[in-house]
């Protein structure tokens, strides 16, 4: 996939633990877990903003887009 979730850069920027996040955004961990690994394929815009406000940071503070070695 060509755009890159980095919640696991912010997080340990804010030191904030995975559990700390999905609780302040109220989702769960393992929701968190899928956006962190890369392996989701959509996010909601009140989710992304929830996320946003709980680590003070910019949409593209925590997306991403680099495009696929094939695509070069």
């Amino acid at each position: 996939m060509a755009i890159i979730i980095n919640i696991d850069v912010m997080l340990a920027k804010r030191k904030m633990t995975v559990t700390e996040l999905a609780e302040r955004v109220d989702i769960t961990i393992a929701n968190i877990s899928i956006l962190k690994n890369g392996k989701a394929k959509a996010i909601r815009l009140s989710t992304l903003e929830a996320i946003c406000k709980a680590l003070e940071c910019q949409p593209g503070d925590i997306l991403e887009y680099r495009a696929d070695e094939d695509e070069e």
